[in-house]
């Protein structure tokens, strides 16, 4: 499941990336297409249907319709006058890292564990690798002051591709100076490769690894100072970044308060098996969020009505992504979430047709109540 938030949104890479996504989990018929849902099908929830081309308001919450005919941001143009960020990049290689050092990859998907269908039997083997990192700094950042972040999974090509939203969202002070920290995967996808251990997995090694390992190199070679403010800390993310992003901030709400995601992947993808959960990341929208207090999180959902629909070979019933982010909306509103929720028509696995709309107004949404620690 690849990133395709920072990318042209052409229909190849829409293709290519959709089909990456499938073969992580195998389906029984490889030319199958996912099927189109519709926003008012039984079992999804109440959805505000808007006309084509708006955004919901910037004070709502809750589940609206897009699509399917999209407009293109004005965020995304360069505008004449408008300070222009800076993007610096680096080269993280594994073997100077404590965390995830070893990687690890497999040349086989796996086999079912017939003693537990809901996890696979999976052969791998150690990797070193390399992760880059791409950094966009605002040119309103001012040397020696604590800047809000956002980490992107999958980068780091965000860090280029989202400069132009990104200073004008900050030029127009509808978002604060943030600095973008885009960083790359360890590589492969899913069970048994090292993206997947990095970001299906339900625990807080993934942000531990961002904490110990990225942030200092960020502050060391760009010359910046992050903040400590988990109200001033962001995680995004594609796919099954996305559940990275949201895992991120439910097991270190102590590190993140906001989350933004495209197609996420809240399902059972999650490697080795653990006892504690099951349900890989199927269990935030199944026990952990309904049967845990609110925890202080801001959280941006979308999915689109052809996103993915994958059988799998588990038949474990808990690889559907449309189904998933309607279960993950309905718990949200249940325990009271800020949150929003795009189901968007017309749009396949990462919805890169209807990002060219929403995605400088979901930015700014998450952002919006932020104010600088010392402000408070």
């Amino acid at each position: 499941m690849k990133n395709l938030m920072f990318k042209p949104l052409s229909a190849s890479l829409i293709t290519v990336l959709a089909c990456s996504s499938v073969l992580a989990q195998p389906p029984t018929r490889k030319s199958a297409q996912p099927p189109t849902r519709k926003f008012d099908a039984p079992g999804a929830p109440p959805f505000k249907v808007l006309k084509e081309g708006d955004n919901p308001p910037l004070d709502a919450y809750g589940n609206f319709v897009i699509g399917p005919n999209y407009v293109p941001a004005p965020e995304r143009k360069k505008v004449e006058g408008v300070p222009a960020g800076k993007v610096e990049s680096f080269i993280i290689d594994s073997k100077e890292t404590k965390l995830f050092n070893p990687g690890i990859a497999r040349k086989a998907f796996g086999k079912v564990d017939p003693n537990n269908p809901k996890t696979l039997i999976v052969e791998t083997h150690p990797i070193d690798y390399q992760r880059r990192v791409g950094v966009y700094i605002p040119a309103q950042y001012k040397e020696g002051t604590e800047a809000p972040f956002m980490v992107v999974h999958d980068g780091p090509g965000q860090a280029n591709g989202y400069r132009t939203i990104l200073d004008n969202l900050i030029h127009q002070k509808r978002i604060p100076p943030i600095v973008l920290i885009a960083v790359g995967n360890g590589g492969g996808d899913a069970q048994g490769h090292e993206r997947g251990r990095e970001y299906d997995n339900m625990n807080g090694d993934y942000a531990e690894y961002i904490e110990t390992e990225v942030l200092p190199r960020v502050e060391k070679t760009c010359g910046v100072k992050l903040t400590k403010d988990p109200d001033g800390r962001a995680a995004m993310g594609n796919s099954s970044g996305g559940s990275a992003a949201l895992i991120m901030a439910w097991f270190r709400n102590d590190l993140y308060h906001r989350v933004l995601t495209t197609s996420g992947t809240f399902v059972n993808q999650a490697w080795p098996f653990d006892p504690k959960y099951p349900d890989g990341a199927w269990g935030l929208h199944e026990t952990l969020i309904p049967n845990s207090p609110r925890k202080p999180i801001r959280i941006f959902l979308s999915v689109g009505d052809a996103d993915l629909l994958n059988p799998n070979v588990m038949r474990d019933g808990m690889h559907d992504w449309v189904e998933a982010n309607h279960r993950m909306a309905k718990v949200l509103t249940a325990r009271g979430y800020e949150y929003q929720y795009l189901f968007c028509r017309g749009a396949r696995h990462s919805v890169g047709n209807a990002q060219q709309q929403f995605l400088p107004h979901a930015i700014e949404w998450v952002w919006k109540g932020y104010s600088p620690k010392t402000d408070r």
